[in-house]
């Protein structure tokens, strides 16, 4: 079993910036892959960054450029860095970890932080 829980959230002013962190615990193998996915009102989950236990992360096309992602891994900790935010980043900010176990694809998700843009 993986724990995962995010802090960082909370309300910002546009342009403004936050940082996000999510931390792991448990049963993790060495190679793994971090997620950081949003949720905005009335709109499906979407992805926003990816990282691997190797440090190479990933980046959605829409958040190219504003998000910068960066882990620990001694600590399995990531961190979502977000500038020049928007009213329409306004979401739940979830963070996944993905694994193999056992020959199977697990993926395990905290229970999100909000992150309240204000125009």
């Amino acid at each position: 079993q993986v724990q995962l829980v995010e802090s960082g959230g909370g309300l910002v002013q546009t342009g403004g910036s936050r940082r996000l962190s999510c931390a792991a615990s448990g049963t993790i193998n060495s190679f793994n892959v971090k997620h950081w996915h949003r949720q905005a009102p009335g709109k499906q989950r979407e992805l926003v960054a990816s990282i691997l236990s190797s440090g190479i992360a990933s980046y959605a096309d829409s958040f190219k450029g504003r998000f910068t992602l960066s882990g620990d891994s001694a600590k399995n900790v990531v961190y979502l860095q977000m500038n020049g935010l928007k009213p329409e980043d306004t979401a739940v900010y979830y963070c996944s970890l993905q694994q193999i176990e056992s020959g199977r694809d697990r993926e395990y998700w905290g229970r999100g932080t909000q992150v309240t843009v204000s125009s």
